[in-house]
């Protein structure tokens, strides 16, 4: 028997909590045009959510697709501000709970549980499995093909009668679950939802039970859809694959990426949430480098580069570090320059062997 939720319905539709969600929501928002419109008359379209929500009778409504490059094309849903509200309002009173049932080594989108956790945690069971270098250690990782675009509705909604026992919550998880479907009906969450963020780390929390308790697996990570175990032993990873790859396909209806399923040493180079890891040291992908010059436009040229500062400091990576200053410094001179012959004189400066 799973832990239950205590939280009730009212909990989460009540005008407090509704709320301290639009406090979290509209945050960086404001000058949003749909966000304008829906602060205008707040308090009405508050309390008209709550009424509907309250008498059973909300509906979610559709979504805005749009498409990003961050760096592969990926298709995004956007919700309306109703419906977005709605979903902070969720989180707000189920991730304290489901973070508590989730395992220490998963990681993407959880408070305290980022990107550096990550690659720290990384870096620690490279360490450890290779007796601080001085032993072999081999790192099976692992991708779920099209992750957001297969997760089985019924399935996820199974998950949650596992752990709560109110019904009106479910009817409304439902409610939301089941406002998006890719091409097959039934299946998929939008990368735009907050609650999706939610939702994929449980359902894919049963596949980190089953990895730590069922295959008994010690050095495993996992960030979003890529995973990784650490081993001394080449063939007991091998030996996991099909183990992985069954579970996956029966419990979860989730298939690994055929060509990003691979088993290397440490040594060699493994590549895990945009770094390349080695036994001593990681260094930034090529593609990351190369996204983050390209990034660096001139209108936002400052933002974008103190935006990456953080990132770098992960790593001695001095010669990217000294090209961003190199490159900002040139295009202040630009901005400053008060004529157009002057700026003709300013050569553009690239970056070279990145």
């Amino acid at each position: 028997m799973k832990i239950q939720l205590s939280h009730t319905y009212e909990d989460i539709i009540r005008i407090e909590n509704l709320l301290e969600a639009w406090k979290e929501f509209v945050k960086g928002k404001r000058r949003k045009r749909d966000v304008q419109e829906f602060s205008f008359c707040l308090m009405d379209n508050i309390l008209a959510l709550h009424d509907d929500l309250q008498s059973r009778a909300y509906c979610h409504g559709g979504y805005e697709a749009f498409a990003i490059h961050d760096p592969k094309p990926r298709a995004i849903h956007k919700a309306s501000v109703r419906d977005r509200l709605l979903h902070h309002a969720i989180c707000r009173v189920l991730y304290p709970f489901f973070d508590r049932t989730f395992i220490a080594d998963s990681y993407s989108c959880r408070i305290g549980k980022g990107t550096h956790k990550a690659l720290n945690r990384f870096r620690t069971f490279g360490h450890i499995v290779s007796k601080n270098n001085t032993r072999t250690c081999w790192v099976l990782k692992c991708d779920i093909k099209k992750f957001f675009a297969n997760i089985d509705h019924d399935i996820l909604l199974n998950i949650l009668q596992q752990y709560i026992p109110n019904d009106d919550v479910l009817r409304l998880l439902g409610e939301v679950i089941r406002s998006f479907h890719t091409t097959a009906s039934g299946k998929g969450l939008p990368l735009g939802n907050l609650t999706s963020q939610l939702l994929v780390n449980i359902y894919m929390n049963e596949f980190d039970q089953f990895a730590k308790h069922t295959l008994k697996v010690k050095y495993y990570i996992r960030y979003a859809d890529d995973f990784v175990v650490f081993s001394e032993d080449r063939v007991w990873l091998e030996n996991l694959i099909p183990e992985i790859r069954t579970y996956l396909e029966n419990q979860l209806k989730l298939n690994l990426h055929p060509d990003k399923v691979f088993i290397k040493t440490l040594a060699s180079g493994v590549d895990f949430v945009g770094w390349i890891h080695f036994s001593d040291h990681r260094v930034l992908r090529t593609s990351t480098k190369r996204r983050m010059m390209k990034r660096m436009a001139l209108p936002r040229i400052r933002q974008t580069v103190h935006s990456y500062f953080g990132l770098l400091k992960l790593s001695k990576i001095k010669l990217i570090q000294e090209a961003i200053d190199k490159k900002m410094e040139i295009h202040i001179t630009y901005l400053k320059a008060k004529d157009e012959k002057t700026r003709r004189t300013v050569k553009p400066y690239r970056i070279k062997n990145m």
